[in-house]
């Protein structure tokens, strides 16, 4: 058994995956913005992503601009018919690196051709649609142009599932008027527990919820609790954070990002990692004194 596969599968659009997946953003710049310093290494992490049974890839034409879609393509074309790879629109960078709404129906099209051309197929697996109500964090507002745009480039063959990124309950209801949402992805870990009651409600509907920042993303995670928990089952606190991600609901689907083999092969390996009780209810306390 591979070491992405230890961790069960769950479905995501019109198939299953692995519910340890990869996450490309690392693999660009700085600040997710230009070349990575070592395009070579950035080829082998992704290489031996999918080597080791990973089948869930989260990229963006946004990245980099650009890099990280062409790393996968570069590394991984033409794609394995068991490879999804989900990507995400509606935002854009600056020249200073800032990251900026691109939501108009125009602007949605342009970046999913963008997408297509990049990564080199005719449609694609995933597209998320990133909410930017609010860039920090999801926000109401009903996103029903957005979405709508979306579900006419569906119906036109580019794109196979929709989901949502940075969203709300309420929003994930009222995409679902409009087409199937197959994933949401929002900010979500070991501390910053704000959507519980989401993950919950996708799971009584059968819908995958993806934590984008699993283990903190630019703040790595800390917590006494966690290192103590890892010293007992002799793992790392990262591994440790990303078993209990596993064991919160048979709905979501991980997909941490590194630019180091070393890491990505730390991250494979939470997936045989298992979590007693005791080491539950100290992790799930974690997120409730944050609250």
């Amino acid at each position: 058994m591979s070491l992405a596969t230890h961790a069960g599968t769950f479905r995501l659009g019109h198939r299953p995956v692995t519910r340890m997946g990869y996450g490309a953003m690392q693999l660009a710049g700085p600040a997710v913005f230009g070349p990575p310093k070592d395009p070579a290494a950035a080829v082998a992490v992704l290489r031996e992503a999918v080597a080791s049974g990973v089948d869930h890839l989260d990229t963006s034409d946004f990245y980099g601009p650009h890099v990280t879609n062409l790393l996968i393509r570069e590394a991984l074309h033409p794609y394995a018919d068991t490879l999804c790879i989900v990507t995400k629109v509606g935002a854009s960078r600056g020249d200073d690196a800032s990251w900026n709404p691109a939501q108009t129906p125009a602007q949605l099209a342009s970046a999913v051709h963008d997408n297509l051309r990049h990564l080199g197929v005719d449609v694609l697996d995933v597209v998320n649609l990133r909410l930017m109500i609010d860039v920090h964090g999801p926000a109401e507002g009903s996103i029903e142009p957005q979405f709508t745009a979306l579900a006419e480039l569906q119906q036109r063959g580019l794109i196979r599932h929709l989901g949502l990124s940075n969203a709300t309950l309420a929003q994930v209801h009222e995409a679902r008027g409009i087409a199937e949402v197959a994933c949401v992805q929002n900010h979500y870990n070991l501390v910053h527990r704000a959507d519980d009651a989401l993950i919950d409600a996708l799971a009584a509907l059968g819908i995958a919820y993806v934590p984008f920042f699993p283990l903190g993303g630019f703040t790595p995670l800390q917590s006494d609790a966690l290192s103590a928990v890892a010293r007992r089952l002799d793992a790392t606190p990262m591994q440790v954070a990303l078993a209990w991600l596993l064991a919160r609901s048979p709905n979501v689907l991980l997909i941490p990002g590194t630019a180091s083999l070393a890491h990505l092969r730390e991250n494979l390996a939470a997936t045989a990692l298992e979590l007693d009780e005791p080491a539950m209810q100290a992790l799930d306390a974690i997120g409730a004194a944050g609250r």
